[in-house]
């Protein structure tokens, strides 16, 4: 009897790890023929280490900065010249007046404005300890701050070779600067257009990735196939009533953050709308597009993720844009959250307007338009 028992517990053990052999090969097998899914698992990993590796830096350099010279003299010239060689700022703009330092700042084309006022190296030589000022968009305090620390130290360097001034041993000068925009740097100011441009990307794509897989699964397309539809107003139809949930998200993010954390909003609130309808229109349709590339509701998901992982990184949500690689920084323009994280922290805390967000608003439309095309192009009249 002993022996039967020991024969059968010897059958049981070689059944068991003969079935789960037969499973785990069965999961190769399934992982191989689903190449997507496989992508994805190797694809991930290797693109967090490029992006955290290379793309992601917490110290920008190279910033963009204008120069007001109210006087021609020597020291404004070696205040220019050591700007213009440090590694912490780029002189992208020589200014000639208030005005078009206050448009600079406004329309973003610049980071930081340095303003060398008149007498300034009269006031140097006398040791009357003259002020150097300096405007910083302040709508990231992260990109400005160690910037805006390293300034006094920048101008110190450039004047030390100059034999006129006096040595007093003390400093020369004093740097005000005017964070604009956000002077107290409060985080909820910069966090909540942030938020509100992540929120939605990823509700936006999930929702719509699901869309045409979840169709084909559940066995309803062949119904769909069947109506005299046209592919465009399949989509169209699939996308408007995302639209109006994505705008009620919006306005909930909005509206929070107004209340909540006192996030001003500058601008006009309908240009604000209107942007943000056309930001949701977007993802709505890069969402669209994976639907119709995905064969099953998890790779839609999973392209999702793919795509929403690199607008995290490189849009400026987490990590300053312009202290990104130049690399990065040209793959985040392609990205529809870079554009819209200008558009949002324009409109609620400097209050821009259309004409000074037109080339995010054209580069939003444009990738609109691709992804569109895309999905219509993609979309199968069959089920071949």
């Amino acid at each position: 009897m002993s022996a039967l028992q020991n024969l059968a517990a010897a059958l049981g053990a070689d059944g068991f790890w003969r079935r789960s052999g037969a499973m785990l090969l069965k999961e190769f097998l399934q992982l191989r023929r689903d190449r997507i899914t496989f992508a994805t698992m190797i694809t991930i990993p290797l693109l967090q280490l490029v992006l955290f590796g290379y793309a992601i830096n917490t110290t920008p350099r190279n910033l963009p900065t204008a120069v007001l010279l109210q006087e021609s003299s020597d020291v404004g010239r070696s205040i220019l010249a050591a700007l213009q060689n440090t590694k912490f700022f780029t002189v992208t703009m020589l200014l000639h007046n208030d005005a078009e330092l206050d448009q600079a700042l406004a329309s973003g084309k610049v980071l930081f404005a340095v303003e060398i006022p008149a007498n300034f190296e009269r006031a140097l030589r006398r040791g009357d300890k003259p002020a150097l000022l300096v405007a910083a968009d302040a709508t990231d305090p992260v990109a400005t701050g160690t910037a805006v620390a390293a300034l006094s130290e920048l101008v110190n360097t450039a004047l030390a070779n100059d034999h006129g001034l006096p040595d007093a041993g003390q400093p020369l000068f004093e740097i005000r600067t005017h964070q604009r925009y956000n002077p107290a740097a409060v985080t909820a100011l910069n966090v909540v257009p942030g938020l509100l441009g992540t929120i939605l990307t990823l509700t936006m794509l999930i929702f719509t990735a699901l869309s045409v897989t979840r169709e084909t699964e559940r066995g309803t397309m062949e119904s769909l196939l069947a109506m005299p539809i046209t592919p465009l107003e399949i989509m169209l139809g699939k996308i408007a009533p995302y639209v109006l949930v994505g705008f009620l998200q919006a306005a909930l993010i909005v509206g929070a953050g107004v209340l909540m954390f006192g996030v001003p909003i500058v601008g006009n609130l309908a240009l604000l709308g209107a942007l943000t309808t056309l930001f949701i229109a977007t993802n709505l349709s890069f969402g669209y597009t994976f639907s119709t590339l995905a064969q099953n509701q998890l790779q839609a998901v999973q392209m999702s993720m793919m795509f929403f992982l690199p607008n995290m990184l490189l849009s400026g949500f987490i990590f300053p844009f312009l202290g990104m690689p130049r690399w990065a920084q040209v793959i985040g323009e392609f990205l529809p959250l870079t554009h819209f994280m200008r558009i949002a922290r324009a409109i609620m805390l400097k209050g821009s307007t259309l004409g000074q967000l037109q080339y995010d608003t054209l580069a939003l439309a444009g990738l609109m338009a691709v992804a569109m095309t895309i999905a219509v192009t993609r979309f199968r009249r069959t089920l071949d």
